[in-house]
């Protein structure tokens, strides 16, 4: 593939850079899509209408739906700089998987209904997919939903739901045939998460950190209307995909300013290392930055396959392994430079905790979003073709 930008894309990156520089709040660095909804501030909304106004808060979706129908060659460098610069992506799940699936499957009603609100952060999205038995084989669900005059009952649990404490909305999946075969008999719902028989009870994380949440649906009742798709269907409809970026370049650069960190906190502290331990750390993290690379490479070959018309499989598979089981080594090496303060957490401690927070945030980086063991069967069978075992 060819590294360096074609005339075209250099004019967008730097167009790209002249946005951030000019909209971008110092203030806006740390905030997340989780906390929108409690975090919205002056500065929050500012940088809200100029991105909708250049319809970069769903770079990827087609203009009339108020995206900017971005290449995914042109989707690529605006993350990337996005990603350098620290700035926020704001939308969450409702940018980055309802709005696809709503512009592929949805009515014009549910279009009408909820894209606006998505780009005006008027409605906050979460995922009801995973439930306690079923994670890595989510088509063995068991919520049911049954239908009763003009609306479905629903009655189940989710588990693992990112941002629900949060979200005013949930897009799930739900059986409504079970006697159907397993990946039939599954129907896409739209709820509101205000519903009467939702409860949402929080999952702390071993960072003390509350991110995820179980769902738990008693009696609940919602419109036949606000299901996606086709009754019988939503197994194909969850699992659209469309023609959005997805190379990872946002978990590339972070392990580049990651590595980065560490290596400026080592060489600052060089006098509180021994000689020998200075020198092994230097080597640690010499590995880290060459493992940087490679993940960034991997990145470009996800996103040049995309931009040749190709559907990264194996390979984007063996992007996400890499990357998440680089995050592990990289949050292991941060942690073994401090030394034994690496464990404390808190403003005063060394990096003020982030070698801590980042180490207990990384285990479950092998898990979400698909684990380490499923990623690798992918690649062994649809990449290699190695037969199934």
């Amino acid at each position: 593939m060819e590294f360096n930008d074609n005339p075209a894309q250099a004019a967008w990156r730097n167009e790209v850079r002249t946005f951030l520089k000019d909209n971008l709040d110092p203030s806006l660095k740390t905030f997340t899509y989780m906390e929108e909804g409690e975090s919205d501030t002056a500065a929050l909304g500012k940088y809200r209408s100029a991105l909708a106004d250049r319809g970069w808060i769903a770079s990827a979706w087609p203009k009339e739906y108020g995206g900017a129908g971005l290449g995914v060659m042109d989707q690529f460098i605006l993350n990337q700089e996005f990603a350098e610069a620290g700035a926020p992506n704001l939308g969450g799940s409702g940018v980055m998987m309802l709005g696809p699936t709503l512009i592929a499957h949805g009515t014009e009603e549910q279009k009408k209904e909820h894209l606006g609100r998505i780009l005006r952060g008027e409605s906050v999205w979460c995922q009801g997919y995973s439930e306690p038995g079923s994670g890595s084989d989510l088509a063995s669900l068991q919520t049911r939903a049954i239908r009763d005059g003009d609306d479905y009952v629903i009655n189940g649990q989710k588990i693992w739901t990112s941002g629900a404490h949060r979200a005013n909305w949930m897009f799930m999946l739900a059986r409504t045939d079970p006697d159907a075969p397993k990946h039939r008999g599954i129907s896409y719902f739209l709820i509101d998460m205000k519903t009467p028989g939702i409860n949402v009870r929080p999952l702390i994380n071993m960072g003390n950190m509350h991110s995820f949440n179980e769902v738990f649906f008693e009696d609940v009742r919602v419109p036949a209307s606000n299901i996606v798709g086709e009754v019988n269907r939503g197994w194909y409809v969850g699992a659209t995909t469309l023609d959005f970026e997805r190379s990872s370049i946002g978990s590339a650069v972070g392990h580049r300013h990651n590595v980065e960190k560490g290596v400026e906190w080592m060489h600052e502290h060089r006098t509180d290392l021994s000689p020998s331990a200075y020198q092994s750390m230097k080597a640690q993290w010499s590995e880290r930055a060459v493992e940087v690379q490679v993940a960034l490479l991997l990145s470009l070959r996800v996103i040049s396959m995309q931009a040749r018309g190709e559907i990264p499989n194996a390979e984007a598979s063996a992007t996400k392994l890499y990357s998440s089981e680089l995050s592990q080594r990289i949050a292991r090496t941060s942690l073994a430079t401090i030394g034994m303060w690496g464990g404390v957490t808190g403003n005063n401690a060394p990096m003020e905790g982030e070698a801590a927070r980042t180490y207990l945030g990384t285990v479950a980086s092998t898990i979400a979003g698909g684990t380490s063991e499923i990623q690798r069967n992918i690649i062994a069978t649809r990449g290699l073709g190695l037969p199934r075992g």
